[in-house]
């Protein structure tokens, strides 16, 4: 039986939005995934979609969907996204292509968008990192 639960609250008061939650807690027996930073690079190393906001966002979460595929994870175990974009972005064309790429989630992530000046590789538009959380099946548990 597994003791593993991950509840996404939206307390009275709050926003309550389709594209993200207010809060999310997490207890018993979890698996803690950290993505690090994903931009629009292929496995080759080579920048997907200069200048296109839409299809670097749709490599950036292909990049994830990988990660988290790593894990047996999908984007329904994510707990934190933070997207980075360079300012002038449109950020609703970004949310757009993650609905395209992840679908609606019924419970959908912690999101937080920042606004960059620049990238270190000048032609990203955007960077996400975030973390997702699964059951741990191998948790040993010792009383």
């Amino acid at each position: 039986m597994s003791t593993f639960k991950m509840e996404h609250k939206n307390p009275e008061g709050l926003f309550v939005s389709k594209a993200f939650s207010q809060a999310i807690t997490v207890s018993g027996k979890a698996k803690t995934i950290y993505l690090g930073g994903q931009n629009a690079t292929n496995s080759s190393g080579e920048l997907i979609g200069a200048g296109d906001l839409e299809l670097q966002t749709k490599q950036a979460l292909h990049n994830i969907a990988t990660i988290l595929a790593s894990e047996n994870a999908s984007f329904a175990d994510l707990v934190k996204l933070n997207i980075y974009l360079v300012s002038g972005s449109d950020p609703r064309i970004g949310y757009k292509a993650f609905q395209e790429v992840a679908g609606v989630l019924d419970n959908p992530p912690l999101v937080t968008v920042l606004f960059v000046s620049e990238f270190s590789r000048p032609s990203c538009l955007l960077e996400i990192d975030g973390i997702a959380v699964i059951e741990d099946k191998d948790y040993a548990y010792f009383l």
